[in-house]
């Protein structure tokens, strides 16, 4: 691609050399330069890609985008100004990648919790109405039956361009991805033409990135700031913030709630284990989900696919038939009647709800087992609500690693323990080891008992130390149960 065409849509501030040049490749890791490589200069949380435009320039980088010139200009290299390099690259690379999202409808979903879920299953939904459909998650990407592993919840702008190219080419017509709020702020979403976006809720999270709550607020409401008049932006008003995000839209503005009058409103009729039956906006629909949270969940689905133009008699039949996603309030019941919870829940309102769901569905005559521990290298302040909330609702609490990453793990729970009041002490338990904590809680259960193992989820490693070891609650319960 010639450069000039590469560039001809974009906020240049200053341009020092030749843009007729063949560009075949776009470039933010100087490691990843080649010949006629567009070097794209970030200035990121670890590194400023400043400092590596030298280097860049001697792989064969041909143009460099940056937000400042270097002190040394070579002949034959194009130098050129923006205000913003992070912006800037997801604009090159949806350019490079022909423009991707021009050609299929993406929505976005945006919140603390329920992100991946509601992604997932309007994923899963529209495969069933017969689309060709791709996916960006915190667990996978996905065109159609394709999948890949994925690195991080919003991949950077590059990966997201190409993924959403490939997705075109496989003849795609919805995408669905998560949006974190790291993304937004760092411009990963930049350069994606969004059909919608659908927001979940927010609560305590992230607070080592974003410092104060106001700001991680300001950044989610970002992503809905930005939305063009031709979409629609879909809110759960159940959330205090819920319209926060609709002030300044231009997009068309819709609410939902299983709570109050909304635009898409849900009532739960019946809690099973297996299921709930669900009014779904004015249609008993029997769900294979659990809980409160899901309810709002699947609602949010059903309001999506509606924005989307789908037929309501068709959406109602296949939310019926959809399945949990991995990791999320995954059951595994014992031979002798213990039954245990694999959810990802790793903030405090989300473990709030998923033991609310539990509490929803318990007879009483049983006890609940909380496995549950914190990330490292994370926001330390919602480390000891999380014990509280875990306290709440169990008879017996085990504090234990997460993913500790470079921290050590026994200061992680202490961390925790001081959430911890002095008369739920013997409630209790701290045990490092996160195969023993399991283990532990699955030898105190009793037929009939409940035990949550939160956290990890889908995730099948511990990290520590910059090290993932195999780690998969899922499997360490299978075999203390013996199945």
């Amino acid at each position: 691609m010639k450069s000039i065409i590469l560039f001809k849509n974009i906020d240049c501030v200053e341009i020092l050399g030749d843009l007729e040049k063949e560009v075949f490749s776009v470039e933010f890791d100087s490691r990843n330069v080649t010949c006629n490589s567009v070097f794209v200069a970030q200035r990121g949380v670890n590194a400023d890609g400043h400092k590596f435009i030298k280097s860049a320039v001697e792989k064969g980088a041909s143009v460099i985008v940056c937000e400042e010139f270097p002190p040394e200009l070579k002949e034959n290299v194009t130098y050129i100004k923006v205000i913003d390099s992070n912006k800037v690259l997801g604009e090159l690379a949806s350019a490079f990648y022909n423009f991707p999202t021009s050609k299929m409808k993406v929505v976005g979903v945006t919140g603390t919790n329920g992100k991946t879920s509601i992604a997932t299953l309007l994923y899963q939904l529209f495969l069933n109405l017969g689309y060709k459909v791709g996916l960006i998650s915190t667990i996978s990407y996905k065109i159609n039956e394709k999948e890949e592993t994925a690195s991080h919840t919003t991949p950077n702008a590059l990966k997201i361009q190409k993924l959403m190219a490939a997705m075109v080419d496989e003849g795609c017509e919805f995408c669905f991805m998560e949006v974190s709020s790291h993304a937004i702020h760092q411009q990963r979403i930049s350069g994606i033409n969004f059909a919608g976006g659908i927001f979940t809720n927010i609560t305590h999270d992230h607070l080592d990135y974003h410092k104060v709550f106001a700001e991680y607020v300001k950044v989610k409401k970002a992503f809905f700031d930005n939305l063009s008049a031709e979409t629609f932006a879909i809110t759960n008003i159940d959330d205090k913030n819920g319209n926060v995000m609709l002030q300044n839209t231009k997009a068309h503005k819709y609410t939902y709630s299983t709570r109050r009058m909304a635009d898409f409103r849900c009532n739960v009729l019946e809690y099973h284990i297996e299921g709930m039956l669900l009014s779904l906006v004015g249609h008993e629909t029997w769900t294979h989900f659990v809980g409160r949270f899901n309810a709002s969940n699947l609602l949010a689905v059903y309001a999506a696919a509606i924005c989307l133009g789908q037929n309501e008699d068709e959406v109602l039949t296949q939310i019926s038939n959809l399945k949990p996603v991995n990791g999320r309030f995954e059951t595994i019941r014992s031979d002798d009647g213990r039954l245990a919870i694999v959810d990802y829940a790793h903030t405090p309102d989300a473990l709030k709800n998923v033991l609310a769901a539990i509490t929803e569905i318990r007879t009483r005559n049983e006890q609940i087992i909380t496995v549950i521990g914190a990330g490292g290298d994370r926001d330390k302040t919602k480390r000891p609500e999380m014990a509280k909330e875990a306290l709440f609702a169990s008879d017996k609490v085990i504090l234990t690693s997460d993913n500790p990453r470079t921290e050590n793990p026994a200061q992680i729970i202490k961390d925790m323990e001081a959430g911890v009041e002095l008369k739920f002490r013997n409630k209790v338990f701290s045990i490092e080891n996160r195969r023993e904590a399991i283990k532990t809680a699955i030898f105190l259960a009793r037929p009939g008992d409940i035990i949550l193992v939160a956290g990890k989820g889908h995730e099948n490693y511990q990290e520590i130390n910059d090290v993932r070891y195999h780690f998969d609650d899922k499997e360490v319960i299978k075999e203390f149960f013996g199945i």
